[in-house]
Protein backbone atom coordinates (compact mmCIF):
# COMPACT_ATOMS: atom_id res chain seq x y z
CA UNK A 1 0.00 0.00 0.00
CA UNK A 2 1.06 3.57 -0.66
CA UNK A 3 2.23 5.19 2.56
CA UNK A 4 0.44 8.47 3.28
CA UNK A 5 0.98 10.79 6.24
CA UNK A 6 -2.34 12.61 6.58
CA UNK A 7 -3.31 12.46 10.26
CA UNK A 8 -1.78 11.13 13.48
CA UNK A 9 -5.11 9.42 14.08
CA UNK A 10 -4.23 7.00 11.25
CA UNK A 11 -1.25 5.60 13.19
CA UNK A 12 -0.98 3.25 16.14
CA UNK A 13 0.94 4.14 19.27
CA UNK A 14 3.68 1.72 18.15
CA UNK A 15 3.93 3.41 14.76
CA UNK A 16 4.12 6.89 16.28
CA UNK A 17 6.79 5.58 18.64
CA UNK A 18 8.66 4.23 15.63
CA UNK A 19 8.48 7.56 13.81
CA UNK A 20 9.76 9.35 16.91
CA UNK A 21 12.66 6.92 17.26
CA UNK A 22 13.50 7.33 13.56
CA UNK A 23 13.35 11.12 13.97
CA UNK A 24 15.80 10.92 16.86
CA UNK A 25 18.11 8.66 14.87
CA UNK A 26 18.06 11.02 11.88
CA UNK A 27 18.85 13.95 14.15
CA UNK A 28 21.71 12.12 15.88
CA UNK A 29 23.40 10.80 12.74
CA UNK A 30 22.14 12.62 9.61
CA UNK A 31 25.07 11.39 7.52
CA UNK A 32 23.72 7.84 7.74
CA UNK A 33 20.71 8.87 5.65
CA UNK A 34 22.26 11.35 3.22
CA UNK A 35 21.61 9.20 0.15
CA UNK A 36 18.45 7.43 1.33
CA UNK A 37 16.22 9.26 -1.18
CA UNK A 38 18.82 9.68 -3.91
CA UNK A 39 17.20 10.30 -7.28
CA UNK A 40 13.75 10.90 -5.78
CA UNK A 41 11.66 14.06 -6.09
CA UNK A 42 9.04 15.62 -3.83
CA UNK A 43 6.42 18.01 -5.24
CA UNK A 44 5.55 20.63 -2.60
CA UNK A 45 2.15 22.27 -3.15
CA UNK A 46 1.68 25.52 -1.24
CA UNK A 47 -1.71 27.21 -1.18
CA UNK A 48 -0.57 28.84 2.09
CA UNK A 49 2.78 30.57 2.49
CA UNK A 50 5.23 29.24 5.05
CA UNK A 51 8.68 29.61 6.55
CA UNK A 52 9.17 26.42 8.55
CA UNK A 53 7.24 24.03 6.31
CA UNK A 54 8.92 25.05 3.07
CA UNK A 55 12.47 25.31 4.39
CA UNK A 56 12.36 22.14 6.48
CA UNK A 57 10.93 19.96 3.69
CA UNK A 58 13.19 21.42 1.02
CA UNK A 59 16.32 21.13 3.15
CA UNK A 60 15.19 17.72 4.39
CA UNK A 61 14.90 16.32 0.87
CA UNK A 62 18.33 17.76 -0.01
CA UNK A 63 19.91 16.19 3.09
CA UNK A 64 18.35 12.84 2.17
CA UNK A 65 19.82 13.03 -1.34
CA UNK A 66 16.59 13.92 -3.11
CA UNK A 67 15.09 16.98 -4.75
CA UNK A 68 12.10 19.16 -3.82
CA UNK A 69 10.00 21.29 -6.18
CA UNK A 70 8.14 24.30 -4.80
CA UNK A 71 4.72 24.71 -6.44
CA UNK A 72 2.54 27.66 -5.43
CA UNK A 73 -1.04 28.13 -6.64
CA UNK A 74 0.41 30.50 -9.25
CA UNK A 75 2.77 27.84 -10.57
CA UNK A 76 0.35 24.99 -11.23
CA UNK A 77 -3.03 24.68 -12.91
CA UNK A 78 -4.84 23.74 -9.69
CA UNK A 79 -4.89 27.49 -9.03
CA UNK A 80 -6.66 28.04 -12.36
CA UNK A 81 -9.43 25.48 -12.10
CA UNK A 82 -7.77 22.10 -12.70
CA UNK A 83 -9.23 19.50 -10.36
CA UNK A 84 -7.25 18.08 -7.47
CA UNK A 85 -7.78 14.58 -8.89
CA UNK A 86 -6.23 15.54 -12.23
CA UNK A 87 -3.33 17.27 -10.48
CA UNK A 88 -2.73 14.19 -8.33
CA UNK A 89 -2.67 11.86 -11.31
CA UNK A 90 -0.37 14.09 -13.37
CA UNK A 91 2.12 14.72 -10.56
CA UNK A 92 2.20 10.99 -9.78
CA UNK A 93 3.66 10.44 -13.26
CA UNK A 94 6.52 12.86 -12.53
CA UNK A 95 7.46 12.69 -8.85
CA UNK A 96 7.91 10.16 -6.05
CA UNK A 97 5.93 12.01 -3.39
CA UNK A 98 3.67 14.99 -2.78
CA UNK A 99 3.62 17.33 0.21
CA UNK A 100 0.66 19.72 0.34
CA UNK A 101 -0.04 22.75 2.52
CA UNK A 102 -3.64 23.66 1.78
CA UNK A 103 -6.75 25.28 3.17
CA UNK A 104 -9.32 22.50 2.65
CA UNK A 105 -8.49 19.19 4.31
CA UNK A 106 -10.38 17.42 1.53
CA UNK A 107 -7.65 18.51 -0.90
CA UNK A 108 -4.99 16.35 0.75
CA UNK A 109 -7.45 13.47 1.04
CA UNK A 110 -8.16 13.75 -2.69
CA UNK A 111 -4.46 13.95 -3.54
CA UNK A 112 -3.99 10.67 -1.67
CA UNK A 113 -7.12 9.11 -3.16
CA UNK A 114 -6.42 9.90 -6.80
CA UNK A 115 -2.62 9.91 -6.86
CA UNK A 116 -0.36 6.86 -6.80
CA UNK A 117 2.54 8.25 -4.74
CA UNK A 118 2.84 9.03 -1.01
CA UNK A 119 1.11 12.22 0.15
CA UNK A 120 2.23 14.14 3.23
CA UNK A 121 -0.10 16.61 4.91
CA UNK A 122 2.02 19.73 5.44
CA UNK A 123 -0.98 21.52 6.98
CA UNK A 124 -4.68 21.97 6.33
CA UNK A 125 -7.33 24.04 8.08
CA UNK A 126 -8.21 20.90 10.05
CA UNK A 127 -4.92 19.18 10.87
CA UNK A 128 -1.19 19.82 11.23
CA UNK A 129 0.30 16.37 11.89
CA UNK A 130 3.92 17.20 10.96
CA UNK A 131 4.01 19.91 13.60
CA UNK A 132 2.44 17.71 16.26
CA UNK A 133 4.94 14.92 15.57
CA UNK A 134 7.85 17.31 16.07
CA UNK A 135 6.20 18.65 19.23
CA UNK A 136 6.12 15.20 20.81
CA UNK A 137 9.68 14.60 19.61
CA UNK A 138 10.69 17.76 21.48
CA UNK A 139 8.88 16.66 24.63
CA UNK A 140 10.50 13.22 24.51
CA UNK A 141 13.92 14.86 24.27
CA UNK A 142 13.11 16.91 27.38
CA UNK A 143 11.27 14.41 29.56
CA UNK A 144 12.03 10.97 28.14
CA UNK A 145 9.01 8.74 28.75
CA UNK A 146 5.89 10.87 28.37
CA UNK A 147 3.41 8.42 29.86
CA UNK A 148 1.42 9.92 32.71
CA UNK A 149 2.30 13.50 31.83
CA UNK A 150 -0.12 16.19 30.69
CA UNK A 151 0.00 18.74 27.89
CA UNK A 152 -2.25 21.80 28.03
CA UNK A 153 -3.34 23.68 24.93
CA UNK A 154 -4.67 27.22 25.41
CA UNK A 155 -6.41 29.00 22.55
CA UNK A 156 -8.30 28.40 19.34
CA UNK A 157 -9.56 24.86 18.78
CA UNK A 158 -7.80 24.73 15.43
CA UNK A 159 -5.67 22.33 13.39
CA UNK A 160 -2.95 22.35 16.04
CA UNK A 161 -5.39 21.45 18.80
CA UNK A 162 -6.79 18.60 16.72
CA UNK A 163 -3.40 17.10 15.89
CA UNK A 164 -2.11 17.46 19.44
CA UNK A 165 -5.24 15.62 20.63
CA UNK A 166 -4.56 12.75 18.25
CA UNK A 167 -0.91 12.53 19.23
CA UNK A 168 -1.36 12.72 23.00
CA UNK A 169 -2.89 9.27 23.46
CA UNK A 170 -0.29 7.74 21.12
CA UNK A 171 2.54 8.85 23.45
CA UNK A 172 0.62 8.22 26.68
CA UNK A 173 -0.13 11.82 27.63
CA UNK A 174 -3.29 13.44 28.92
CA UNK A 175 -4.34 16.59 27.09
CA UNK A 176 -6.45 19.50 28.35
CA UNK A 177 -7.71 22.13 25.92
CA UNK A 178 -8.98 25.54 26.97
CA UNK A 179 -10.89 27.63 24.40
CA UNK A 180 -13.48 30.40 24.66
CA UNK A 181 -17.05 29.62 23.68
CA UNK A 182 -17.46 29.46 19.93
CA UNK A 183 -13.85 28.44 19.30
CA UNK A 184 -13.91 24.81 20.41
CA UNK A 185 -12.25 21.89 18.67
CA UNK A 186 -14.45 20.24 16.05
CA UNK A 187 -16.78 17.65 17.56
CA UNK A 188 -15.86 14.89 15.11
CA UNK A 189 -12.15 15.19 15.96
CA UNK A 190 -12.87 15.38 19.68
CA UNK A 191 -14.93 12.18 19.47
CA UNK A 192 -12.12 10.39 17.65
CA UNK A 193 -9.59 11.62 20.21
CA UNK A 194 -11.83 10.48 23.07
CA UNK A 195 -12.03 7.00 21.57
CA UNK A 196 -8.24 6.88 21.17
CA UNK A 197 -7.77 8.04 24.75
CA UNK A 198 -10.20 5.44 26.10
CA UNK A 199 -8.18 2.72 24.42
CA UNK A 200 -4.88 4.12 25.68
CA UNK A 201 -6.02 4.89 29.24
CA UNK A 202 -5.37 8.62 28.84
CA UNK A 203 -7.63 11.67 29.17
CA UNK A 204 -8.85 14.39 26.82
CA UNK A 205 -10.66 17.25 28.55
CA UNK A 206 -12.13 20.56 27.38
CA UNK A 207 -12.18 23.72 29.50
CA UNK A 208 -13.32 27.32 29.40
CA UNK A 209 -10.82 28.41 32.07
CA UNK A 210 -7.17 28.26 30.93
CA UNK A 211 -6.09 27.92 34.55
CA UNK A 212 -7.94 24.62 34.90
CA UNK A 213 -6.31 23.28 31.75
CA UNK A 214 -2.78 24.34 32.68
CA UNK A 215 -2.84 23.12 36.29
CA UNK A 216 -0.31 20.29 36.68
CA UNK A 217 0.76 20.30 33.02
CA UNK A 218 4.29 19.40 31.91
CA UNK A 219 3.90 21.39 28.70
CA UNK A 220 1.83 24.46 27.85
CA UNK A 221 1.06 25.07 24.19
CA UNK A 222 -0.62 27.89 22.31
CA UNK A 223 -1.08 29.14 18.76
CA UNK A 224 -2.06 32.40 17.09
CA UNK A 225 -5.66 33.46 17.64
CA UNK A 226 -6.26 34.25 13.95
CA UNK A 227 -4.75 31.75 11.54
CA UNK A 228 -3.99 32.33 7.88
CA UNK A 229 -7.23 33.06 6.06
CA UNK A 230 -8.88 34.46 9.20
CA UNK A 231 -7.38 37.95 9.02
CA UNK A 232 -10.79 39.62 8.78
CA UNK A 233 -11.75 38.01 12.10
CA UNK A 234 -8.62 39.18 13.91
CA UNK A 235 -10.18 41.96 15.99
CA UNK A 236 -13.22 39.88 16.96
CA UNK A 237 -10.92 37.06 17.96
CA UNK A 238 -8.75 39.36 20.07
CA UNK A 239 -11.85 40.31 22.02
CA UNK A 240 -13.04 36.71 22.37
CA UNK A 241 -9.65 35.50 23.60
CA UNK A 242 -9.19 38.04 26.40
CA UNK A 243 -7.80 36.08 29.34
CA UNK A 244 -6.24 33.39 27.14
CA UNK A 245 -2.74 34.88 26.89
CA UNK A 246 -0.08 32.49 28.20
CA UNK A 247 1.82 34.68 30.64
CA UNK A 248 4.11 34.00 33.58
CA UNK A 249 1.17 33.80 35.98
CA UNK A 250 -0.51 31.11 33.91
CA UNK A 251 2.75 29.18 33.44
CA UNK A 252 3.12 29.27 37.22
CA UNK A 253 0.15 26.91 37.53
CA UNK A 254 1.93 24.21 35.53
CA UNK A 255 4.49 21.82 36.99
CA UNK A 256 7.81 23.38 38.06
CA UNK A 257 9.66 21.70 35.18
CA UNK A 258 7.00 22.64 32.59
CA UNK A 259 8.02 23.95 29.19
CA UNK A 260 6.30 26.30 26.77
CA UNK A 261 5.69 25.33 23.13
CA UNK A 262 4.34 27.25 20.13
CA UNK A 263 4.25 26.20 16.47
CA UNK A 264 5.25 29.75 15.37
CA UNK A 265 4.98 32.39 14.15
CA UNK A 266 3.87 34.00 17.42
CA UNK A 267 2.40 37.37 18.30
CA UNK A 268 4.03 38.57 21.50
CA UNK A 269 1.52 40.31 23.69
CA UNK A 270 -1.45 38.44 22.21
CA UNK A 271 -1.54 34.66 22.65
CA UNK A 272 1.77 34.62 24.57
CA UNK A 273 3.67 37.12 26.67
CA UNK A 274 7.21 37.98 25.60
CA UNK A 275 8.44 36.96 29.06
CA UNK A 276 7.24 33.42 28.35
CA UNK A 277 8.16 32.84 24.70
CA UNK A 278 11.59 34.42 25.28
CA UNK A 279 11.98 33.01 28.78
CA UNK A 280 13.77 30.05 30.34
CA UNK A 281 10.81 27.66 29.94
CA UNK A 282 10.45 28.24 26.21
CA UNK A 283 11.51 25.50 23.81
CA UNK A 284 10.05 27.01 20.66
CA UNK A 285 13.28 27.07 18.66
CA UNK A 286 14.20 23.49 19.59
CA UNK A 287 10.69 22.64 18.48
CA UNK A 288 11.11 24.52 15.19
CA UNK A 289 14.40 22.73 14.49
CA UNK A 290 12.73 19.39 15.09
CA UNK A 291 10.40 20.00 12.15
CA UNK A 292 13.40 19.15 9.96
CA UNK A 293 14.25 15.89 11.73
CA UNK A 294 10.66 14.67 12.17
CA UNK A 295 9.81 15.38 8.54
CA UNK A 296 12.91 13.61 7.31
CA UNK A 297 11.68 10.58 9.25
CA UNK A 298 8.26 10.90 7.61
CA UNK A 299 9.87 11.10 4.16
CA UNK A 300 12.09 8.10 4.88
CA UNK A 301 9.06 6.07 5.91
CA UNK A 302 6.72 7.26 3.17
CA UNK A 303 9.10 7.52 0.20
CA UNK A 304 12.08 5.44 1.29
CA UNK A 305 10.28 2.37 2.57
CA UNK A 306 11.91 2.52 6.01
CA UNK A 307 9.94 0.45 8.51
CA UNK A 308 8.91 1.99 11.83
CA UNK A 309 7.63 -1.10 13.69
Amino acid sequence: MTRHFLSLHDFTAAEIGGLLRLSAAVKKDPAQYRSALSGKSLAMIFQKSSTRTRVSFEVGMFQLGGHALFLSSRDIQIGRGETVSDTAQVLSRYVDGIMARTFAHQDVLDLARFGSVPVVNGLTDDLHPCQALCDYLTLREIFGDLRGRKIAYVGDGNNMAHSLMFGASKVGMDIAIASPEGYDVKARYFDLALADAAGAGTKVTLHRDPREAVAGASAVYTDVWASMGQEEEAEARRQAFVGFCVDAELMGLARPEAVFLHCLPCHRGEEVAAEVVDGRQSRVFDEAENRLHAQKAILLWAMGGVDIV
